[in-house]
């Protein structure tokens, strides 16, 4: 019944002051607001590059070409053609551990088909590459590996280009034209949007890599080749495996650089999230700042109330009352101006993200853990910029608090 009476104190005591408490709430809610906010906007931007990492497939590894020195000229990944079809078959037939390969060409054509034409990629690709992407069809299916041993001309397109040349059309079974060589779409992927670079994954066609060699890009090399472990806790000791090999094949000697670079899907993963990780540090110092700005408020606003209703507390202790019940009622108006700003503070951080989110189309995600953790938060502030207060409420002696004026 104590509590009660004090939570009915409480609320007499703030509805008192309507403007001061709810200014004084104003530090809470904007505190709590950007601790919600910035934990949406990060969780959600985090959340698209995971979808994008996922959709590379599972348990990848990434094997490029490049990253090497010639004459004191350094070049990245892709800037020599240093990879071999040799390399991917040694890679399937030496490393156990090693479920599928796909070696991959890469370049950019001219596509037409009847009087429409678009610019996009030309990925060449074995017959697995859709299943180590876990890339599903909307419609047809993959080549084969027949097709690629024969250097078949039959092509996989993405939704983007379909639409592109052939609009609200079937595209199955009907020709396109790559730099003038004739391919049959035998399939066309489900979407996938965009890459961690930002670019369209749709905007491609993938025809067999003998085909991408002998037909449409030409050369000998490989610019990528695409690896699948058989499981994710195999991934390093697979990409060990894959470095010790194409050292000892390229005879690259102790203490000379790579000429190829070898990544993991988990550590393209954590590369790509790294810059979301420091915003949401970043982030979180200034709402943790706001936080406290907003239970100093509570706190200098609670000391001004005992001051100001010295008088009443002297009259509550001659009849009777406790310097534990001076305590509680004070804590409890601190803790409900804090709660009551915390949750408002949860409403308004979450309606700021979902509206940075329709007005910028950037992704939002507010975690359920953290509405909790934020309003939790807010209580605690609450507890500890009030008891100090309170404990002086408390503390007064009643007769020099009756004489007080």
């Amino acid at each position: 019944m104590r509590i009660l009476a004090a939570l009915r104190m409480a609320a007499r005591a703030l509805r008192r002051n309507k403007m001061r408490t709810l200014l004084t709430m104003l530090g809470m809610i904007f505190g709590v607001g950007a601790v919600i906010a910035s934990v949406s906007i990060t969780s959600g931007a985090k959340s698209q590059v995971e979808g994008q990492i996922a959709s590379l497939g599972q348990n990848v590894i990434l094997v490029w070409s490049g990253n090497f020195t010639r004459g004191g000229v350094r070049g990245g990944w892709g800037s020599a053609g240093t990879l071999t079809l040799d390399d991917a078959a040694a890679i399937k037939r030496e490393i156990p551990a090693v479920t599928i390969v796909s070696q991959e060409v890469r370049g950019g054509a001219q596509v037409a088909a009847g009087d429409q034409d678009w610019f996009t990629t030309i990925l060449g690709e074995s017959a697995d590459y859709f299943d180590l992407r876990r890339w599903p069809f909307a419609e047809g299916a993959a080549f084969s590996d027949q097709d690629v041993r024969s250097a078949a001309k039959i092509a996989v397109i993405g939704k983007t280009v379909a639409t592109q040349l052939f609009g609200n059309e079937d595209p199955l079974g009907k020709i396109i034209r790559i730099k003038n060589v004739p391919f049959i779409v035998g399939g066309v992927l489900i979407p996938k949007g965009l890459s961690l670079q930002g670019q369209d994954q749709d905007d491609i066609v993938v025809v067999p890599y003998t085909s991408a060699m002998k037909r449409v890009l030409g050369g000998t090399t490989l610019r990528t080749i695409n690896v699948q472990a058989a499981s994710a806790e195999l991934l390093n000791p697979v990409e060990q495996q894959i470095i010790d090999l194409l050292r000892q094949r390229h005879r690259i000697t102790p203490g000379k650089d790579d000429d190829f670079t070898v990544r993991t899907q988990q550590e393209i993963a954590d590369f790509a999230t790294s810059t979301a990780r420091v915003m949401s540090l970043l982030l979180a110092a200034v709402a943790g700042v706001s936080l406290l700005v907003g239970g100093i408020g509570i706190m200098n606003i609670m000391l001004v109330s005992v001051t100001e209703r010295t008088r009443e507390i002297g009259i509550r202790m001659a009849v009777g009352a406790r310097g534990g019940d001076i305590l509680v009622q004070f804590l409890i108006e601190a803790v409900t101006l804090s709660i009551i700003g915390g949750l408002i503070g949860v409403a308004s951080g979450v309606g700021f993200s979902k509206l940075i989110a329709y007005l910028t189309g950037w992704p939002t995600l507010t975690p359920v853990i953290w509405i909790g953790i934020a309003s939790v938060s807010s209580g605690v502030a609450g507890i500890i910029s009030g008891f100090y207060p309170a404990w002086k409420a408390s503390k007064l002696d009643p007769i020099e608090a009756l004489r007080y004026e």
